[in-house]
């Protein structure tokens, strides 16, 4: 079997499709507006534009979030190994980390493009 040269035009042009959407789906959605929190006591938004800190309580303990401005961050929880302590600042729309022994779960969310497209386009 031979491969012809529009055999590999259609594999290139398949390639660059699939990655284009890719790109497009996947891309970064505009800029950070709020701070998605869960814990044991419910689901809590919080603008990034007000400083604040908050303390969620979980299983083992208290979970202590810090919001600075634009960005957030765990400062401290009871977990052992502080994964979520050591992801550090959270400041990119999307970013997230998690205190699995305490279950909080914490994401930086917003700047949702204004064009239709929603998670189930994905």
């Amino acid at each position: 079997m031979r491969i012809r040269p529009l055999d590999v035009l259609s594999i290139v042009l398949s390639i660059a499709a699939v990655a284009g959407v890719s790109v497009y789906a996947l891309g970064d959605s505009g800029e950070p507006t709020q701070v998605s929190l869960k814990s044991a006591d419910g689901e809590f938004l919080y603008a990034l534009g007000q400083s604040r800190e908050i303390d969620l309580d979980g299983p083992i303990g208290h979970t202590h979030v810090e919001i600075d401005g634009t960005r957030a961050r765990v400062v401290s929880s009871p977990c052992r190994d502080q994964i979520c302590v050591a992801a550090g600042w959270l400041e990119s729309n999307g970013d997230w980390t998690a205190c699995l022994p305490n279950r909080v779960f914490l994401r930086v969310e917003g700047g949702v493009r204004d064009d239709g497209v929603d998670a189930q386009t994905y």
